[in-house]
């Protein structure tokens, strides 16, 4: 009973959102085939626990790996060249190998495969979810918020995916009415098709890698420590990032935030989006951090008035940065919308 307990939290989530997606989506694909996605998305996701796990046992014969990650810059280093290119790559391989079979038999839209790339890490997220929670190395909690952050390490390479699909399926469809075995190409080309460029991937593995890294600040001295305090913002950016290339596979106008006319003023306003990245995400930090501490206690404990007054005044801190971010970002939008309109 506990290890189904355990799996409903762990797919509960990812499935929570992938819903959310899917209803946001014009024209989504199947039902089944996201979930044949997010299946395969959790299938990436143990043979990349097996590369990774093979990758640190040749490792540690040839220099000392387990030693090496006791420093910052050991724990960067196994982030860039183990953690980030072989989870990235298990994740491209889950979407490229469904998606083959499909584009040859439907025209898939560049909206459903930036779906299926979101599916895909869902499901590689509902897997990892599944190993912390059943060895007790991550809370609920934990693993809850954590829940879109594998999609947005991949959205990179999904819209390059879907844009490079999109665009050679549309280059075989001009040169059909000019060659009668038109066909015969789409076929033969697909493969160079299915490829994301080099630059997306890399984005990839490198926002992995520095969004891994920067969650393990908290254990070292108080100057590194500081460090942690640049991942949520980081995290608002990325998701921000995601949200726009999800409006941009759709044809949808991407929201602009700079619209400066003079350098000084697009400097002015790109301080202004860092600042209010800073706000939003440690305001967010905050109440991670808040449900954290509170979670433990006990529904009097909550109750004390010490507890009280320490949730309020944490609510009223954190709130407060986040409502400040929310209208330096209205600001920004308001002033960009307004030079739209006006010229």
């Amino acid at each position: 009973m506990a290890d189904l307990f355990l799996v409903l939290w762990a797919v509960i989530p990812p499935l929570l959102l992938l819903a959310y997606y899917n209803c946001r989506v014009y024209s989504a694909p199947s039902l089944l085939w996201l979930l044949l996605f997010l299946i395969s998305g959790a299938v990436s996701g143990f043979l990349a626990l097996s590369l990774e796990w093979v990758f640190e046992t040749v490792a540690n014969q040839i220099v000392e790996w387990r030693q090496v990650q006791r420093s910052l810059f050991g724990v960067a280093s196994r982030q860039l060249v183990e953690i980030g290119p072989i989870e990235e790559t298990c994740k491209l391989i889950a979407v490229i190998a469904p998606t083959c079979y499909l584009q040859r038999r439907y025209r898939l839209r560049p909206s459903s495969i930036f779906l299926f790339t979101i599916a895909v890490a869902l499901g590689f997220t509902a897997q990892e979810n599944w190993v912390y929670l059943f060895h007790g190395t991550a809370s609920i909690l934990d693993r809850s918020i954590g829940t879109p952050i594998h999609a947005m390490f991949s959205a990179p390479w999904g819209y390059a995916l879907a844009i490079n699909i999109s665009s050679t399926t549309r280059l075989h469809q001009n040169s059909q009415s000019r060659k009668n075995s038109a066909t015969t190409h789409i076929q033969s080309s697909l493969p160079h098709s299915l490829l994301p460029t080099p630059y997306s991937l890399i984005n990839s593995v490198v926002c992995h890698a520095l969004v891994n890294t920067l969650s393990s600040t908290g254990r070292y001295s108080p100057p590194l420590q500081l460090l942690s305090y640049g991942l949520f913002p980081f995290l608002v950016w990325m998701f921000w990032r995601l949200e726009q290339l999800l409006r941009k596979v759709q044809g949808k106008a991407t929201i602009t935030l700079i619209s400066g006319y003079t350098p000084q003023h697009r400097y002015w306003q790109r301080g202004l989006v860092l600042f209010a990245l800073m706000l939003g995400g440690n305001a967010i930090f905050g109440l991670f951090l808040l449900a954290r501490i509170l979670s433990p206690l006990s529904l009097p404990q909550l109750f004390d008035p010490d507890t009280l007054r320490f949730l309020f005044n944490n609510l009223l801190l954190n709130f407060t940065f986040g409502i400040l971010a929310w209208v330096i970002y209205f600001y920004l939008w308001h002033s960009a919308r307004r030079q739209y309109i006006q010229g």
